[in-house]
């Protein structure tokens, strides 16, 4: 079993659904065998999201750690809820901007640093309406569509 030295599990959902306000890199509060599968690049984080509990701590929920192959009985639960760590001020900050006009938390990259520690960026967001979402993707045809025709000229 080969570890890979740079670990980078992106939500690229995320960017299309959502309007990206402001971003934070979190820790996350793991335990042995979770640390163990994201080394192995088994996670993914694409139907998850961030929530604030009554206590003013922010969770990550639905994120999916696949079991550690070697854990046996101290395994951990692949999509339990994982506490975010971020300071208090800026916990306070991003509670009140989704409280008050309606934003949302999710999380857009899952990393390990260079001191081994997983993190995870999250995003202060916004969602798209329809017509966003269709802009976007004519404009990526369209981009596409010139990108043949300049390859045919050169």
């Amino acid at each position: 079993m080969a570890v890979q030295k740079n670990i980078n599990i992106q939500n690229k959902k995320a960017r299309f659904e959502f309007e990206i306000i402001d971003k934070f890199v979190a820790g996350i509060q793991l335990t042995g065998t979770e640390i163990k599968s994201i080394r192995l690049s088994k996670a993914r984080i694409t139907e998850s999201f961030c929530e604030f509990n009554d206590r003013g701590e922010l969770f990550v929920v639905n994120m999916y750690i696949e079991e550690y192959i070697f854990g046996h009985q101290f395994n951990h639960k692949p999509k339990s809820e994982r506490r975010l760590l971020l300071h208090k001020r800026e916990l306070k900050n991003l509670r009140k901007d989704v409280e008050a006009k309606g934003n949302t938390v999710v999380p857009l990259r899952l990393f390990i640093n260079e001191r081994g520690f997983a993190k995870l960026e999250i995003a202060l967001a916004k969602g798209k309406k329809t017509h966003d979402k269709r802009d976007v993707l004519k404009d990526r045809d369209n981009k596409r569509d010139l990108d043949r025709i300049k390859k045919s000229f050169n």
